[in-house]
């Protein structure tokens, strides 16, 4: 059987996930939710109606695309984390049905040189898209 991946090794309870790995799964339950976007859009229409305060409208635009582009990328390192786990989740569950209909047409290949073959072949594809 093949190794756990670090999906399965962090999916497990909250006390053996990395800090880090919390607040990936804390900010992603937080950001897919409707209030995020509500803030979103109360913190757009402020700075929409902040441009009479402001005495250089270059600097009005940098001061918001700066946050916004900062903002932006600390979200897609989030998520990019947070999908990269669920892919390896997904594949594990993969791996181990994979696993589990191989033994099964293992168990009844006595006379079926095709069934143990393609037995062996399953066998062989789990766990490849870590070889590649």
């Amino acid at each position: 059987m093949k190794r756990s991946s670090d999906a399965a090794q962090t999916r497990g309870g909250g006390a053996h996930r990395s800090p880090f790995d919390r607040c990936v799964a804390q900010a992603e339950l937080r950001v897919s939710q409707a209030p995020f976007f509500f803030v979103c859009a109360g913190i757009v229409v402020a700075w929409l109606i902040s441009l009479p305060w402001w005495t250089d409208l270059e600097a009005w635009q940098f001061a918001f695309y700066t946050v916004a582009s900062v903002f932006m990328l600390l979200l897609v390192v989030l998520f990019e984390n947070a999908g990269r786990r669920a892919s390896e989740a997904s594949q594990e569950k993969l791996d181990v049905i994979a696993e589990a209909l191989a033994a099964l047409l293992a168990s009844s290949a006595f006379n079926d040189p095709e069934l143990r073959t393609a037995a062996e072949r399953l066998r062989e594809a789990v766990g490849r898209e870590e070889r590649y």
